[in-house]
């Protein structure tokens, strides 16, 4: 039978390998590599070397070409590297050929993000949430990852594989997902009964790219403490809070932060804990303002909102970290006529972009909070007049 497996131990080595396709940029992709090296790093893995090739398209076989398979192959020999990663989904083919060209695990993003999940995983939704997400992956790699999977210790046996096999793994496969989708079906009406609970209170929804400080903002907001980390997906499950500004009830909600290329299966998966942001009345989007590419984040962000059908909710956008981002792009010797000049053009540009529905604060250093909370506060009371149009609110 096909056991789960841990891919990453503690300390391990790893080199990291992108593709700089037609329509991306070399830019692009040292910072999509710079995630893939941040998420390796929450993994447990430490990146030691980058590889980079610009194809029209991914090699069928191999995924980057022969060459350069083949330089990645004399940097992994002799060295104490135990792991490849490569920053786009690959087949079971690909990662059988792979494998037996440099003899070296090699796994992709998703599997790499799918590795975290399970290890940050602490609920028992969760938990299947993850596991469902696993068995989606593994399934259609099945027959390609044979080998690759036997020689890991997956529990297939020792024999050289036959169709009979496969086959027998590919139902067992099915069976756990068709298993697992049940139990997380039962787990959902249980939160969906949970949610339901939580009375006429308005409901407000922190959302963001993975690591923009929303744990921060909703221990500063709640005034409870939240788990926060500086480390990408701190946040699997859901955590709610009841809120109380003015004498205006409303609960608040941290969701698990969203990230490029993240995969299907993952999204699937956690669509329970996604409700949350579904169903929510107000969504506000957290931005860290002092990452350099934090414009293609907010995109990711809208993009996967529009997926969950969750986009045309009123939204207010967070720009965080503006400590940092002043850090970055300020220093000692600039005249403070000139960052001012700076601030306000960032600002007014996000102002006209989001129709005034935007704040700048730093979470960290408790800047601009009593101007967040004003605006969070009119969002929520004007909710509750078109909710409740005929019920006298007091506040």
């Amino acid at each position: 039978m096909i056991e789960k497996k841990k891919h990453i131990r503690r300390e391990e080595k790893t080199v990291l390998v992108g593709l700089i396709l037609k329509e991306q940029t070399e830019e692009q992709v040292t910072e999509y590599l710079d995630e893939l090296a941040f998420l390796s790093e929450t993994a447990g893995a430490m990146a030691v070397k980058r590889f980079t090739q610009r194809l029209p398209h991914p090699d069928s076989r191999t995924f980057v070409g022969k060459g350069k398979l083949e330089e990645i192959k004399n940097y992994v020999t002799g060295r104490d590297i135990s792991l490849v990663i490569f920053d786009d989904e690959l087949t079971g083919s690909q990662i059988s050929n792979i494998e037996k060209e440099l003899n070296v695990k090699t796994i992709d993003r998703s599997d790499l993000i799918l590795d975290i999940f399970a290890s940050r995983a602490r609920t028992a939704q969760a938990k299947v949430q993850v596991e469902l997400a696993q068995y989606q992956y593994l399934l259609p790699r099945l027959k390609g990852m044979w080998k690759h999977l036997e020689r890991q210790g997956g529990g297939i046996g020792t024999r050289g594989p036959g169709e009979t096999e496969i086959e027998t793994d590919r139902r067992i496969v099915k069976d756990k997902i068709s298993l697992l989708r049940k139990r997380l079906g039962e787990i959902d009406k249980q939160a969906f009964t949970q949610r339901k609970e939580r009375g006429e209170l308005i409901r407000v929804a922190l959302v963001g790219y993975t690591n923009v400080g929303k744990s921060t903002l909703m221990t500063l907001l709640s005034k409870q403490e939240v788990f926060a980390e500086n480390k990408l997906f701190a946040t699997l499950d859901t955590t709610t809070r009841k809120v109380v500004f003015e004498n205006t009830p409303f609960l608040l909600s941290d969701t698990v932060g969203f990230i490029r290329k993240l995969p299907h299966h993952l999204v699937e998966s956690f669509k329970s804990t996604l409700d949350e942001v579904r169903e929510a009345d107000i969504l506000l989007h957290v931005v860290d303002v002092s990452h350099p590419q934090y414009e293609e984040q907010i995109g990711v962000v809208n993009k996967t909102l529009q997926e969950l059908k969750a986009f045309e909710k009123p939204i207010l956008t967070i720009f965080n970290k503006m400590d940092m981002y002043e850090e970055k792009n300020f220093d000692e010797w600039l005249d403070e006529s000139v960052k001012q000049e700076i601030l306000r053009e960032l600002k007014e540009k996000w102002d006209h972009l989001t129709d005034n529905q935007c704040v700048f604060v730093s979470a960290v250093e408790k800047k601009n909070i009593d101007a967040l909370r004003e605006m969070i506060l009119g969002k929520v009371r004007d909710m509750y007049k078109v909710r409740y149009p005929y019920r006298t609110i007091q506040y």
